[in-house]
Order: C-alpha cells, then structure tokens, then sequence
C-alpha cells in the first residue's frame, strides 16, 4: 500500500457494499486509517454506511475482547445477511 493508501481504496471500492471490518492495534501508525476514512465514504455511495467498522485494541497481537468484536460483526452480516 502507497502512503496515501490509494491502492487500498480502488480494492475496497470494488468490495462495496459488503461488510468490511478493520482489527487495528495501537501500534498501527496513523496514516493506514486515512484508506479507512476513504472507504466509509465510498460505502455511502451505494447507501451502505453501516458496512465498514473498526474495531482498535492495545499492542498488535487480538486480545480475546477483539476477537469477540470481530465475530460479533461477522455473526451479525452472516445471519442477517
């Protein structure tokens, strides 16, 4: 991915409108959430706002409290989908 995070915004314009969820850790830098920013308004284009989430722990490594973020999303797009 470029620093502007480009080539992760034209991947992630061609996933709209399926849900996409971003894991992140404190030790991600904050340049990397610009393509999210990007993204969340890419999503309201075809009216699905609601399908791009974040969830942010502490450190890098998921934390049992992340995973249950992350498969809560998924059980939430999988079983209502």
């Amino acid at each position: 991915m470029s620093e502007s995070g480009e080539s992760m915004v034209n991947l992630r314009a061609l996933m709209a409108p399926r849900p996409f969820l971003v894991s992140g850790g404190s030790e991600d830098v904050p340049w990397h959430w610009r393509a999210l920013n990007h993204t969340r308004a890419l999503y309201d284009l075809p009216g699905a706002p609601n399908r791009v989430a974040m969830t942010h722990r502490d450190g890098h490594s998921p934390t049992p409290q992340a995973m249950d973020q992350m498969c809560g999303f998924l059980e939430h797009f999988l079983k209502h989908g």
